[in-house]
């Protein structure tokens, strides 16, 4: 993987945090609209991570690739990723 490892681990270790506090909110029987925002602050975290992932992707795997060829596949490789998140 050629994203910054340390960013993408705090990253991940912060929404691994904010999952187990929206367990604990669960288990505790908090207000449902109090879940849900933690909800979409944890989604929007793991799509920030998941940029950064495909971003390094295009700047590495794509740009290096030693054929054209190569470099096609990589990309349609990264359009069907896109297509799944799109869905």
């Amino acid at each position: 993987m050629q994203a910054n490892p340390q960013k993408v681990v705090r990253l991940l270790k912060t929404a691994r945090g904010q999952l187990d506090g929206i367990l604990k909110m669960v288990e505790e029987n908090r207000y449902c609209m109090d879940i849900s925002q933690q909800l979409m602050a944890t989604e929007a975290l793991l799509n920030t991570v998941n940029r950064e992932v495909l971003t390094a992707h295009l700047k590495s795997c794509v740009a290096e690739a030693e054929t054209q060829a190569e470099r096609e596949a990589r990309i349609d490789e990264l359009v069907a990723m896109l297509q799944k998140i799109m869905k």
